[in-house]
């Protein structure tokens, strides 16, 4: 069985995070389809706050 892990991707430098590891394909998904997970379209704190230090973000997800 694969597992996936999650990416934090910005735009504005070669700069990724690994967020998450050995998730089932439906827990990538989900995560992904979160909208607390794009500097486009979170609203938290955390999330704005990240998009000021760092410009547009983003996650994605890949086979491990």
């Amino acid at each position: 069985m694969s597992t996936y892990k999650i990416i934090r991707f910005f735009r504005d430098d070669d700069r990724r995070e690994v967020i998450a590891e050995g998730l089932s394909r439906e827990e990538a998904y989900d995560h992904c389809n979160d909208p607390e997970t794009s500097s486009s379209t979170c609203t938290s704190s955390e999330g704005l706050d990240r998009t000021e230090r760092f410009g547009p973000w983003f996650d994605g997800w890949t086979e491990d």
